[in-house]
């Protein structure tokens, strides 16, 4: 056996990656001290705190952070536990969830453990970047892969809450509704969805008031317009194919003129009715469902890409075997420029000067997942290229 075949079968050290990479930097800003906290994770703290004070979620508070608040109100309920912490351990424990979140999601695909530990290496540096800024990104991967899960399970009513609650706090989670297709109690989720939905709407309410959360989604809503404006003249933002549309020839070019087309070439991804109950496909789904509102997000930016470079990730495990040169090559490619051009691993030179000013780490993503579009249309599924535990069998090992 080959040393790396050993290092993927080597399960222990793997998760040890998993989680250790994106330790490491956070818990050296809470060594460094209070004010080497990532600021997102302060975000995140008052969207809590101004929601049980009952104080604008989306105006400018820098005496406590800078930037803006862009969650909803339902985040308040989930940040709450880590917030009430002292500042370092809150951090560090929320940096951790966002792993394990991740990592559970993985593992309830219905894959073959090596393909999920493959998985883990693969997007193991990409969870660091999303864990140096402290971002939510990880929860919202997870929660676009439960709802799939859910639904191959038949759980659609934990399937709705997957798809409501990603729609809630990021609308990233919306995207948790292209697996309506595969599901065989499509009434029994669409019933749910409305059930969750007001569910969501009405639990912040139980800590702040009705008036005030009302209030508070109208604000969202505008705070939303603005960001999508701003985004589109960022330069730490807007990494997204319009992003590298503007900022290499286009300036002044409409999100829709390239949105559109991406969204016609997702939709006809369904073309292949035939094709709904195979895992072969459904994996290419969901790997297109992970990669697609990243690419083509204007408030996408670096830490974002641990939701397509999951997408990436399985799809690689599901290629067709022998795994071609191209599939290899355009791997390569998305781990080089997407994953690896954060870090001082990668040139800073090309970063500063190509990568970060033409919002390139698109690039590759946005290859790939031209590449999951045709194979849903051209390739021959067969259950061979992707050996799978059989359904009853699939057991989720413990971390």
């Amino acid at each position: 056996m080959s040393g790396i075949a050993k290092i993927i079968k080597g399960k222990p050290f793997i998760i040890a990656l998993w989680f250790g990479l994106s330790l490491f930097a956070v818990i050296k800003s809470v060594v460094l001290g209070h004010s080497h906290i990532h600021n997102n994770y302060f975000v995140y703290k008052y969207n809590f705190l101004n929601l049980i004070h009952q104080r604008n979620l989306y105006l400018p508070y820098p005496e406590h952070y800078f930037d803006l608040n862009h969650y909803g109100p339902i985040f308040s309920l989930i940040i709450a536990p880590f917030a009430l912490l002292p500042d370092g351990a809150g951090v560090i424990l929320w940096v951790v969830f966002n792993a394990w979140i991740l990592l559970k999601a993985i593992q309830l695909l219905p894959i073959k453990q090596e393909h999920y530990l493959l998985i883990l290496l693969l997007c193991a540096h990409e969870l660091m970047t999303a864990a140096a800024n402290v971002q939510i990104n990880g929860l919202i991967a997870a929660l676009i892969i439960f709802s799939y899960v859910f639904i191959r399970k038949e759980q659609d009513f934990w399937a709705a809450l997957m798809i409501a609650l990603g729609m809630f706090i990021k609308l990233y989670g919306v995207v948790g509704l292209a697996f309506f297709f595969f599901s065989d109690h499509k009434l029994k989720l669409i019933a749910s969805l409305l059930f969750w939905s007001v569910v969501l709407f009405v639990l912040p309410m139980l800590i702040s008031s009705p008036t005030f959360i009302v209030q508070t989604y109208k604000d969202w809503y505008n705070d939303l317009l603005y960001k999508n404006a701003t985004n589109m003249v960022s330069t730490r933002e807007d990494v997204s194919v319009m992003g590298m549309a503007r900022k290499i020839a286009f300036p002044h070019l409409s999100n829709l003129v390239v949105l559109l087309p991406g969204v016609i070439l997702f939709a006809l991804t369904y073309i292949r009715v035939s094709c709904f109950k195979k895992l072969n496909y459904q994996l290419l789904i969901v790997a297109s469902t992970l990669i697609f509102p990243v690419i083509f997000s204007t408030g996408s930016e670096s830490p974002t890409y641990i939701i397509a470079f999951t997408g990436v990730a399985i799809w690689f495990i599901n290629t067709s075997k022998p795994v071609s040169y191209i599939d290899i090559s355009l791997l390569i490619f998305a781990f080089i420029l997407t994953s690896l051009s954060p870090s001082d691993l990668f040139p800073k030179y090309l970063k500063v000067n190509y990568v970060d000013p033409y919002a390139l780490k698109a690039l590759p993503c946005f290859l790939i997942w031209l590449k999951i579009i045709y194979e849903t249309w051209f390739r021959k599924f067969s259950e061979n290229d992707l050996t799978m535990f059989p359904e009853k069998d699939i057991k989720v090992a413990a971390v």
